[in-house]
């Protein structure tokens, strides 16, 4: 199996670390030939403001939009969560369009509100799994086929809709693949 990592920005190495831990393949993104032949793709975290331009740049909005629309599992983590939503409170900002999420973007703060917890997250199982909160968005709705699987104070913090996962914290930053692990799941069906 081999999975795209977006390269443009966030921690690219350490979503690899997870997916090669996992058994899995990966491989960094960085022009639209470099999606042919991924069994899956990942946006890791960074600015989504920047990233999206870049995307627009490097001539990967339209391209990795399309591929989710066909069914390519795609997760994103923070910004990722951010790019793959329909609905940016309060932006225009350049997305994938995805989605049937409602996002605000740095929801809890600046980078001082950042925090971690051990949170209980079903999919995962009974073990809590240790999140890392950096400057991070959540989902205040979902809509449709997008369903909640983690809440924290009425705000969405991962979801998925069939294809798409999203979480609004750093799964990578952690030696927890579960996360990881879901996602890879989505990308053998």
């Amino acid at each position: 199996m081999k999975i795209g990592i977006l390269a443009l920005q966030g921690a690219i190495r350490e979503h690899r670390w997870a997916i090669e831990r996992l058994g899995a393949e990966a491989t960094n993104i960085l022009d639209p030939e470099d999606l042919n032949g991924i069994d899956g793709l990942i946006l890791p975290g960074g600015e989504s403001t920047a990233i999206g331009k870049l995307l627009i740049r490097y001539n990967l909005l339209n391209p990795i939009s399309e591929l989710g629309k066909k069914g390519l599992p795609i997760f994103g983590t923070c910004t990722g969560l951010i790019l793959l939503s329909k609905n940016i409170n309060g932006s225009d900002q350049p997305r994938l369009n995805l989605m049937d999420t409602y996002v605000e973007r740095n929801a809890f703060g600046r980078q001082l509100a950042s925090f971690e917890a051990d949170m209980n997250i079903p999919v995962l199982g009974n073990e809590p799994f240790h999140t890392v909160f950096i400057r991070a968005p959540y989902i205040d709705r979902v809509e449709n086929e997008a369903k909640s699987l983690l809440e924290l104070d009425g705000k969405i913090l991962m979801a998925e809709q069939n294809n798409l996962l999203a979480a609004a914290f750093h799964p990578e930053l952690t030696r927890d693949d579960r996360v990881h692990e879901y996602f890879l799941k989505k990308c053998k069906l």
